[in-house]
């Protein structure tokens, strides 16, 4: 997937967010709590499974905490949860509070996924005005990205940048603005050691720094004096990470050594024992008085940073869609040659189909090939634009850089100008080599009937990428639903010879391809005269008859109705696609509660860590805290 130039297009409306929202500003600082938070998901069982047990614990301004544990053990949608980003297939109970307060998320939260999908662009961000460019520099030398400035993501067919550095952009594009939240899901993934260890110590430092007055933390070495006390201590050199997820991880069902004498334990037996052990703890009876502490005294509520003006997120997704669509060749390019080869092979098969007889089938087969097979061809673009819509929903839509209605906005007319070059070039070669009806006003009629067909089925499969987001699954729906409107637009079938059930009530009215159809032939045969020289008596038909008798054409109102209503089809599918996309965004924010992670001045960062690397001792810097809850 293809985008615009970081440093000019979505990172300006970042930049300028935070800049409306006092990036910088001293505040408080943020507390984050959560009370016996429960997840649970449906089985197919009709039964249902929890995920997350009863957790309870707090963050407190400038800790960088760790969540650690084994694969599918719910690190994952535990962040989900504190973001309000749980899938709506789960169930979700406690309480999530942000300085006390029951608040939404709103734009300066960031949420980094597992799984980043990044355009395929500049990844310099230097702006037009100083203070944006040296912000950009200075994180972009936080992250280690220096050498790949002015060097595209790259993307299908592109080379660009490593896995590494796409890594450390995706955690360096969501700490540009200083975003006052951050969860970072395992942001060392994909990265060696040495990288790993210096986009850490980057995000620690930051945190710390931005801090006036740091809490002092507990120690992290706490974690190790409880395994220690239950029975499992850390042998000499290895990395307690390891040695932490190696005691509790039940996926190879081994047993487990406990104390010198050497016993061995179940898996599932050693977590039920650290789980109690933990329960009776001081420390436990701590936290939950912690919370309990900070939910009382309070504090103020979370800054809501304004957005950019509605103008302005036009413009810049507008720009940045263009040259998605430009750099990108599955998007347009690759359709517009195998178009142009179309065109020409139609072109030569029906070369100059006169006016005889024989040339009202050969008319009216191209018609439809044109309507049928060329607009088909459009579900081509449905894997960029499933790419770019993951990319919407899983971080800068979710993060409040944009509304809906901007994007579709962008996405429409940034789509235009290649819409209109891919049915005016192939439409033109098809059209004046079969040598249909002479006059500049036939050939915009046969164009725009082309050009608004194919917008029509761009709009159906953005609703088809919005609903069923899968690629595969995608496609075959698509596809399906041309299918069904193409057998019941009045070509391949005669209105009067289908059954009313179903296809010719409501399909044949619902199929966009009857309005293309039915205008095409309008424009190709009103006014024009047939010869019948097949048998010498040189009868002469009228187009009229044609389109009445043969095609069984509405001949009650003109082309240009069909026109006006295959306009009105695209207007309804984009309109639709904006309220599908709005009611998704509407049920993800009434999910979302108070979370905090990130503060410009007093910064929380919440990072789900993977199992230790070789380079494993990460020191923060100097009195940097730490926190082992």
């Amino acid at each position: 997937m293809a985008s615009v130039n970081l440093n000019m297009e979505l990172q300006e409306v970042e930049l300028n967010n935070a800049e409306k929202g006092q990036m910088g500003s001293k505040s408080r600082g943020v507390f984050l709590t959560w009370n016996d938070l429960w997840v649970t998901v449906s089985t197919k069982k009709g039964g249902s499974k929890s995920i997350l047990k009863g957790l309870t614990g707090y963050a407190r301004p400038s800790e960088l905490l760790a969540v650690m544990g084994p694969s599918g053990c719910g690190k994952s949608t535990f962040l989900d949860s504190l973001a309000g980003r749980l899938d709506f297939s789960t169930r979700q109970s406690g309480e999530i509070l942000i300085n006390g307060h029951k608040q939404k998320l709103s734009y300066g939260t960031s949420f980094k996924k597992q799984f980043t999908t990044l355009h395929n662009s500049n990844s310099q961000f230097s702006m037009t005005k100083s203070e944006k460019k040296q912000i950009a520099e200075q994180t972009i030398k936080e992250m280690g990205l220096q050498d790949a400035m002015n060097t595209r993501i790259g993307g299908f067919g592109n080379k660009g940048i490593s896995g590494g550095e796409k890594r450390r952009l995706s955690v360096c594009m969501e700490i540009l603005t200083r975003p006052k939240l951050l969860f970072l899901d395992e942001p060392t993934s994909g990265l060696d050691s040495a990288a790993s260890y210096y986009v850490m110590s980057g995000i620690s430092l930051y945190a710390f720094c931005l801090q006036e007055e740091p809490y002092i933390s507990d120690l992290a070495s706490a974690a190790i004096e409880f395994f220690t006390r239950n029975g499992f201590p850390c042998p000499y050199l290895q990395n307690p990470s390891d040695h932490f997820l190696k005691t509790i991880n039940k996926d190879f069902d081994e047993d487990i050594e406990q104390g010198s004498a050497g016993e061995r334990r179940p898996t599932e037996e050693v977590i039920d024992l650290l789980i109690n052990s933990y329960k009776s703890s001081e420390g436990y009876h701590e936290v939950q008085s912690h919370v309990a502490e900070i939910c009382h005294q309070g504090g103020e509520m979370l800054e809501k940073r304004s957005h950019a003006n509605f103008k302005t997120q036009c413009l810049v997704l507008t720009r940045r869609s263009t040259v998605n669509m430009f750099r990108d060749p599955g998007y347009y390019w690759m359709r517009f040659v195998v178009y142009v080869a179309i065109a020409l092979s139609l072109g030569s098969i029906y070369y100059n189909v006169g006016s005889n007889y024989r040339s009202i089938e050969e008319r009216g087969l191209m018609v439809a090939f044109v309507v049928s097979f060329m607009t088909f061809m459009t579900v081509g673009g449905f894997p960029s634009f499933v790419e770019e819509m993951k990319v919407v929903f899983q971080r800068e839509n979710v993060n409040g850089h944009y509304g809906c209605l901007a994007f579709v906005i962008g996405n429409t007319l940034s789509s235009i100008p290649y819409v209109l070059l891919i049915s005016l070039v192939p439409g033109a070669i098809a059209y004046f080599l079969a040598g249909f009806r002479n006059g500049f006003e036939h050939f915009i009629y046969f164009a725009l009937v082309l050009f608004i067909s194919m917008m029509v089925v761009e709009s159906l499969m953005m609703n088809v990428a919005a609903i069923v987001p899968n690629f595969l699954m995608g496609i075959v729906t698509g596809a399906g639903i041309q299918g069904l409107q193409i057998l019941s637009g009045g070509y391949f079938q005669l209105p009067s010879e289908l059954p009313k059930i179903l296809w010719k009530y409501p399909l044949y009215y619902m199929s966009f391809h009857k309005y293309a159809y039915q205008g095409m032939f309008k424009n190709e045969f009103v006014g024009l005269k047939f010869r019948d020289d097949m048998f010498g008596n040189n009868h002469i038909m009228s187009g009229e008859v044609v389109l009445r008798e043969r095609w069984q054409a509405e001949m009650g109102y003109s082309k240009w109705i069909d026109l006006v209503i295959l306009v009105g089809i695209l207007i309804l599918y984009r309109l639709v696609f904006f309220l599908i996309i709005k009611t998704k965004e509407k049920i993800v924010h009434a999910r979302k509660t108070s979370t905090a992670i990130l503060s410009n001045r007093s910064t929380q960062i919440m990072a789900k860590s993977l199992p230790a690397s070789p380079l494993h001792g990460l020191t923060p810097p100097h009195d940097t805290p730490t926190n082992n809850r």
